[in-house]
């Protein structure tokens, strides 16, 4: 298939959204399929208030319409509730073409986290409306499927996520504890932006034996330096450095209460290394049963529960989920038009993609020549 993703979460930005759409584009492309992706990059932005790091881009609406009509994708996928997603969204409404989306964030208490003059009830209503007239909506676990439908949202369908098994593995564990030589054990560690919905603060402030580690950047980075001396921040790792850090914590801890599903989970439990969390979406779902860690409305007790987990049972959790699944699935969610009803949607709109192209081949007007001429009318005048 050839797939339209527009998504206002994009490189450079590093979170659950771009690393899971890149990774099942990746496995997605070996399986024949062909992407074009829409994202902030290419367009003019302005930073999100309060967190600059993310760009938004709007007025893209009439250059999304151009690369749909140029691409003539069999499905279109709106990865995100941003301006670009309700530009696409206005797009496909307006041509009568099917699109999925996904909800990929708590959006509502996410905002409200950040901007406390919010009500979460308004933002349910915002992301309500943006999901509507959605073929289906993607969610990746069944706490978050309950919890939408209590909010009366419509056509929503699972899409698990993957973990990569070889890069996130066990055998990185050192005697010396790697990356954390020299700092007093148990390892309590936590990657992921540094921001405020990520309620990282919840988990510096738990009292437990040991070292807590932070791995990652973001806007509430200085604040939380400047509070909590005797924590470690390392700042953004990747690839191995970041699969290394895993191996060698002795508990992975996730404060969130605003993440559907929680990547680093995974990773963490591929390294071996058991989760503590709180009972929401995202840990609820991953973690009782598994004996790969432990979930608590207390987490300090989540913690000390974990830390008494296998790290080879919780490995052999982990490599119960791959990716090539997550990408299976999600094609299978899709909703492309069937092949009658894509040659008619595309014979309909021949004269406006014929329109387009005529468009661009005009040349654009020499507007220094033009204003050049105008001044010496006047002049002349």
């Amino acid at each position: 298939m050839r797939i339209m993703l527009v998504t206002d979460a994009w490189d450079p930005q590093v979170n659950g959204v771009v690393r899971t759409m890149k990774r099942v584009i990746t496995e997605c492309e070996e399986m024949g399929h062909t992407w074009d992706i829409v994202s902030p990059n290419g367009f003019k932005t302005i930073p999100l208030p309060t967190y600059s790091e993310i760009k938004l881009a709007f007025g893209a609406k009439e250059i999304i319409e151009e690369r749909f009509l140029e691409f003539e994708p069999d499905a279109v996928h709106i990865a995100t509730e941003g301006p670009l997603g309700w530009a696409a969204r206005g797009v496909c409404l307006r041509l009568k073409f099917p699109y999925t989306t996904a909800y990929h964030t708590r959006f509502p208490e996410y905002i409200a986290a950040r901007f406390f003059f919010l009500p979460v009830w308004m933002g349910y209503m915002y992301v309500r409306e943006f999901h509507k007239y959605s073929g289906r909506v993607m969610v990746a676990t069944a706490s978050m499927r309950d919890e939408l439908e209590a909010q009366r949202f419509k056509n929503i369908i699972p899409w698990s996520r993957g973990v990569d098994t070889d890069l996130f593995h066990p055998g990185r564990r050192k005697e010396d504890r790697g990356p954390f030589a020299g700092m007093k054990q148990p390892i309590w560690l936590n990657v992921g932006r540094v921001a405020v919905e990520k309620n990282i603060a919840a988990f510096l402030e738990t009292d437990l034996p040991g070292t807590k580690v932070v791995v990652g950047d973001g806007p509430q980075l200085e604040a939380l330096k400047s509070k909590h001396k005797d924590a470690h921040f390392l700042g953004v790792k990747q690839g191995e450095e970041l699969a290394d850090c895993f191996a060698n914590a002795d508990c992975f801890v996730f404060p969130s209460l605003t993440d559907t599903f929680g990547l680093v989970i995974l990773e963490a439990m591929a390294a071996g290394t058991p989760v503590a969390g709180f009972s929401v979406p995202g840990p609820r779902d991953l973690i009782p049963g598994s004996n790969a860690g432990a979930v608590n409305d207390d987490l300090r007790i989540a913690c000390e529960e974990a830390l008494k987990c296998s790290r080879e049972a919780t490995r052999a959790y982990a490599e119960t989920y791959s990716w090539r699944a997550c990408a299976e699935q999600f094609i299978n969610n899709l909703e492309p038009l069937p092949v009658p009803e894509r040659s008619r949607f595309w014979k309909r709109l021949a004269k406006l993609r014929n329109a387009l192209r005529i468009r661009r081949r005009k040349p654009k007007p020499d507007t220094g020549v033009a204003k050049s001429e105008a001044k010496r009318t006047t002049a002349k005048d």
